[in-house]
């Protein structure tokens, strides 16, 4: 059975810049690390592929550094790696990253697809349901557990605001996870060796079929308008006291706003 993981490599820090040209962020310079919801996504690969056999290929859009997220995957295990990378892929949005993933995931072959449910840096988790429908196959969101997966089905739980959902959907399928799904692994020395010298396929725009005005900053039909910092709020104080004191100060300050 065909693996798919969907990673993205994000910047290990709250201090992000921003090019207040493209509106777009800048990542030269700045740590980055595997997304943490992704990481989980790898694991479910690995663990599906460990049951049912198979092959794990992880696959990530960026540029050229990139490629240490994927050596990073490869050293947990994973089979193949592949980097989508493309100076044409610049300020990408949401639905320019799909389309680009949807044309190299075409060219792989897959039976099932994860990703992590959102990224940290841009938290839309559009990505994953918007590739799902590029391909036009169906997609599980919020996948809590698996309990089930043969040739032709795949049975998940849902993660909902009171409990779960238990979803059966046919193969092929796209499901974004979240972190109850498992316990990601720790890279192994073996595989950290195997990783620093693993082959990453390495394609461009050309070599997966995408016409330029698709991809990049002309393919995305979002525009930023603006983006600021929100303002912090110096008007704090803290109540003292006794758990009862506290809590009766707080309803007269509550009723002093007209908040109760």
């Amino acid at each position: 059975m065909r693996f798919i993981v969907c990673i993205k490599q994000v910047p290990d820090t709250a201090e992000v810049r921003i090019n207040p040209e493209t509106n777009t962020l800048i990542r030269d310079g700045v740590p980055s690390i595997i997304n943490p919801y992704d990481m989980h996504a790898i694991e479910a690969g690995l663990s599906l592929r460990d049951k049912v056999g198979g092959k794990v290929t992880v696959i990530t859009m960026g540029p050229p550094q990139a490629e240490a997220a994927l050596r990073d995957a490869l050293s947990l295990g994973v089979d193949d790696a592949v980097l989508i990378s493309d100076r044409a892929f610049a300020g990408s949005d949401t639905w320019a990253t799909s389309f680009t993933l949807y044309k190299t995931i075409s060219k792989l072959g897959y039976d099932v697809i994860i990703c992590g449910k959102q990224a940290i840096d841009g938290d839309t988790a559009q990505v994953g349901p918007a590739v799902a429908e590029f391909l036009d196959i169906p997609h599980v969101a919020y996948v809590s557990a698996i309990t089930h997966i043969d040739d032709t089905s795949i049975t998940v739980h849902r993660m909902m605001d009171d409990g779960y959902d238990v979803v059966q959907s046919s193969i092929p399928v796209l499901l974004t996870v979240v972190k109850e799904l498992n316990e990601p692994r720790l890279p192994s020395l073996r595989g950290k060796m195997n990783a620093k010298k693993a082959v990453i396929t390495k394609l461009t725009r050309e070599m997966i079929g995408a016409d330029e005005k698709d991809v990049g900053l002309k393919g995305s039909p979002t525009m930023v308008k603006n983006i600021f910092a929100p303002s912090s709020k110096k008007d704090r104080r803290m109540l003292e006291g006794t758990p009862e004191e506290q809590v009766n100060a707080l309803f007269e300050e509550l009723r002093r706003l007209k908040c109760v």
